[in-house]
């Protein structure tokens, strides 16, 4: 009689023969080299973008307009002289003032404008709302120091020269039409059987709109709004050729108070820079929640 012979696997305790392979990966799953190489090169992304922000609250420690120029010796020397510098003898609070107005300014008139733009051509075929997006691009390709002097022509004959509205109007001139592309590409995203819903249920367009659509678009709109946020926090140009009263200037503007033709107090300047920066971190902190799903989203079609 024959008989057969069965192989038991190992028991639990056994040791694994020599040479035989390892615990397989599961599909997506990174090997420990891969794993240790990503967050490396992480790591040194994220230490390579905080740098020039610890190196600027650094030099702002610095009591002399030359620390600069030998770090070294600021150790030694530690001060928040400059901060209350900045604070008490120069017009840091009107700088503020001006810059929270015309900032929220811009930001609220430029997303209202850019997702209605975006909204109508995503939905609506008029004539020409093809034309009209491309139109909007096209303006983005003129320099800045081509539009400045027509510009100031157009506010001087509308009297809005060293005024709030003027200086918001001209920002949205550069931001609503980069925000009305993304715009237009995120509500793309949106069924546009939510919009036939709505006219089922007796919302007019703009009911549509301004009830259905805008809170399913607060991503995009974040996005938006964020673009904007900084776009007129850090203009320049606009800034220092439309305002000319001392009370009206913005941050931007303010900081070049601090060099002259024969001298840079750069010691103030870094100090003035790490307080200017703590609105724009305060805004990112508030919509950050939906600026990656924004993002994302606003580029799948378009």
């Amino acid at each position: 009689m024959s008989t057969t012979t069965v192989e038991t696997p190992a028991a639990a305790g056994e040791q694994r023969p020599a040479g035989a392979p390892g615990r397989t990966r599961r599909r997506g799953e990174q090997s420990r080299a891969a794993s240790l190489a990503s967050h490396a090169v992480l790591i040194v992304a994220s230490l390579t973008a905080l740098f020039p922000v610890a190196w600027l609250f650094f030099l702002s420690l610095g009591p002399d307009k030359d620390d600069y120029l030998h770090p070294g010796r600021i150790w030694g020397k530690i001060t928040l002289d400059n901060y209350a510098f900045v604070l008490q003898d120069t017009g840091f609070f009107d700088w503020l003032k001006s810059t929270l107005i015309v900032v929220l300014g811009t930001t609220l008139i430029g997303v209202v404008v850019a997702a209605s733009t975006g909204y109508a051509v995503s939905r609506m075929r008029f004539p020409g709302y093809r034309k009209l997006m491309w139109v909007l691009l096209v303006t983005q390709m003129f320099p800045i120091a081509v539009l400045i002097v027509p510009m100031y022509q157009i506010l001087s004959d509308l009297q809005l020269i060293d005024s709030y509205l003027g200086l918001i109007l001209v920002n949205c001139t550069t931001i609503v039409p980069y925000c009305a592309w993304l715009m237009k590409g995120y509500f793309d995203t949106i069924p546009f059987e939510i919009d036939e819903a709505g006219r089922v249920d007796g919302l007019t367009p703009f009911g549509t709109f301004a009830r259905l659509i805008l809170p399913l678009a607060k991503p995009g709109l974040a996005v938006a709004a964020f673009y904007s946020f900084l776009t007129a926090f850090g203009e320049v140009a606009f800034a220092s050729t439309f305002m000319l009263s001392d009370d009206k200037y913005t941050f931007a503007v303010g900081l070049q108070t601090f060099v002259s033709e024969h001298d840079a107090q750069r010691n103030l300047m870094a100090a003035t820079a790490v307080l200017i920066a703590i609105p724009a971190a305060v805004f990112f902190y508030l919509v950050q929640k939906n600026l990656v799903t924004g993002l994302t989203a606003g580029g799948t079609k378009g």
